[in-house]
């Protein structure tokens, strides 16, 4: 589709334009007191910044012990203090931020390499070299970040820099030249896509800040030609990942490095071709990425999780807004906007994107004027590209995933289901711990959160040995179908293919929400071995015989059990404190024959 639009194009590709640079006074002194005082005053925070250093040994540190975040808090840490300083001297412009935006250019283009050490290799899939080769760039999510960054803060200050010295642009421009431009033309990294290998979020994140790299400045046509042409041929990759319905299998909270990343490729297409992609978003296939974020929403804070997806995803913001405006999806705009309006941190304090902040910026006003939402009306929705069944009442929201165990960010959870009542979570999906060398290794299914009797899912017993589900396509759901209607709907599907073991003949999950009277789980089992499903809630399950109050929440009747039992599961974890404030609870349910029923209410 992208392809096809580029040969619509009959002029030289133009410069970025999308958002004004600080020397165009006019716009930026528009803006409101009190965000122009706010970027001020986030600015200030980091006059006279010491930025960390970073030392070899902190390089080297991920392939020693397996510890990604240390290395990466301090290089995260050194862009977003560049960002708040940029965006105060944008607003203020009266040159109190230069010097340290200026030693910010200068430790990040002193980085021997830009990519993480968790990204530190040249074929996909392969361990990771202990130290970069500088003769030979990796580009990979953050290496092209850290190119957006540095375009998008000399784009901005390019005049005022220029007053200091012209060799700032020329060294950034250097940089860029060396860690980003020549190896995307000369090398083929895997997330540039060849049209048989798997895609996900890393093509078309990758491929935007390439393109913000690129536009904002001066290079020669030949090469601009090049870089888009390599660019939109990536995009199509991209797309022809996604069924037409526009399911992202990685989840609400890498939809907004997907989904909002194609979003902001296609705005750069756009601003450099004179709109030549503009009817990309009229394609159902583009509106129904963009509408994803929606149909996943639950209530507040919470969204339709599985795999390494929290259910804590993130506030909607301009980039969701501005991609509802460009698909005339009213709904989204408002969704977003009221979350705009509701959120803890609407300038994203944290977003080391610079162009993203750029972006909310001088989407502000129109966010924050946006009129009210209604109620969001969040319908039942079926996912057919994935396996993702979602059906809602006004007190349950039931979601079920089918499909297999081959998505990108994978958990062997085929089956698994979640639930919350009235908005909040009763039964849940993990999620994922803070990102290790183990996270993405052949080690992934020794995790705890991956495995499948960590979801709401049986194991299976040969005496002591356990079999769970297994990853991989040939792992999944079969007989899948579902329904959907004003008094009830469900899903029913066969997880037997998801463990592989031919002594579990069949294993018939059917989910139902009787719209108004609660949801009810069954379970039919044949096979030779000893079924036991685990349930994770969130609420401290108490147990009387069958019958299970969940906190202050809910309550659930089983019908079925042999035995149940209760295990406590302590969160310590960062990533997973950011979803679950407190401990965490698993109930083992014993089948005694071969049918189990859950009714929950």
């Amino acid at each position: 589709m992208i392809t096809e639009l580029a040969k619509n194009i009959n002029k030289p590709l133009s410069c970025f334009n999308l958002y004004p640079p600080a020397c165009e006074r006019t716009k930026w002194e528009s803006l409101p007191e009190d965000l122009k005082k706010r970027l001020v005053n986030n600015g200030e925070k980091f006059l006279h910044f010491e930025y960390p250093s970073i030392t070899a040994v902190d390089f080297m540190t991920f392939t020693r012990t397996g510890n990604r975040s240390d290395f990466e808090d301090k290089q995260f840490s050194r862009r977003i203090a560049l960002d708040h300083l940029v965006l105060a001297e944008c607003v203020e412009h009266q040159g109190r931020f230069l010097d340290d935006i200026i030693n910010g250019f200068y430790v990040i283009c002193e980085e021997n390499a830009w990519q993480l050490p968790a990204h530190n290799s040249y074929i996909r899939d392969t361990p990771q070299l202990i130290l970069p080769d500088v003769t030979r760039p990796v580009i990979d999510l953050f290496a092209a970040e850290t190119a957006s960054v540095l375009s998008m803060a000399e784009y901005l200050l390019r005049q005022e820099l220029s007053g200091v010295s012209p060799f700032l642009s020329k060294m950034i421009n250097k940089n860029l030249e060396e860690r980003i431009f020549t190896p995307y033309l000369q090398e083929h990294f895997w997330w540039m896509g060849d049209g048989s290998s798997q895609m996900n979020n890393w093509t078309i994140w990758c491929t935007q800040n390439i393109l913000l790299s690129a536009f904002t400045r001066e290079l020669p046509e030949e090469k601009r030609m090049a870089i888009f042409q390599k660019a939109v041929k990536s995009m199509d990759y991209f797309l022809d990942e996604y069924g037409e319905d526009g399911c992202c299998d990685e989840g609400a909270q890498y939809y907004r490095h997907a989904g909002l990343c194609l979003f902001n490729s296609l705005e750069i297409l756009n601003d450099i071709t004179d709109q030549t992609f503009l009817p990309a978003y009229e394609t159902e296939k583009v509106k129904n990425i963009a509408s994803y974020i929606l149909n996943v929403h639950i209530d507040g804070i919470y969204y339709v999780n599985f795999a390494d997806c929290s259910p804590v995803a993130g506030r909607c913001g301009a980039r969701e807004f501005l991609f509802g405006k460009r698909t005339r999806n009213k709904e989204l705009m408002a969704f977003a906007a009221s979350d705009y309006q509701n959120s803890e941190d609407p300038l994203t304090v944290d977003e080391h994107n610079l162009f993203y902040r750029v972006q909310t910026i001088f989407t502000h006003e129109e966010m924050i004027s946006y009129e009210k939402a209604p109620v969001i009306s969040h319908e039942d929705t079926w996912y057919e590209s994935v396996g993702i069944f979602i059906s809602r009442d006004d007190h349950f929201c039931l979601a079920v995933k089918a499909g297999d165990n081959n998505d990108s960010h994978n958990h062997n959870d085929t089956g698994s289901f979640t639930i919350f009542k009235n908005g909040h979570p009763l039964f849940i999906d993990v999620g994922v711990e803070t990102y290790s060398k183990k996270t993405f290794s052949p080690e992934r299914y020794d995790i705890w959160t991956m495995q499948s009797r960590y979801h709401n899912l049986p194991t299976f017993f040969d005496g002591d040995t356990e079999i769970m589900q297994k990853d991989g396509a040939e792992y999944g759901a079969e007989q899948v179908s579902c329904y959907f209607g004003t008094l009830e709907s469900g899903i029913t599907m066969d997880l037997a293919s998801a463990y592989a073991d031919p002594r579990i003949r069949s294993y018939i999950r059917s989910a139902v929400l009787k719209k108004g009277n609660g949801i009810v789980i069954t379970d039919h089992y044949d096979g030779e071995l000893n079924p036991v499903l685990s349930l994770m809630f969130y609420e401290e399950p108490m147990v009387s015989e069958n019958s299970i109050t969940i906190g202050n929440l809910g309550k659930l009747t089983v019908e079925g059990a042999a035995s149940i039992r209760k295990e406590t599961i302590p969160i310590t974890d960062k990533r997973l404190q950011t979803a679950w404030k407190h401990d965490i609870y698993r109930l083992l349910i014993a089948i005694k024959n071969q049918d189990l029923i859950l009714n929950i209410y």
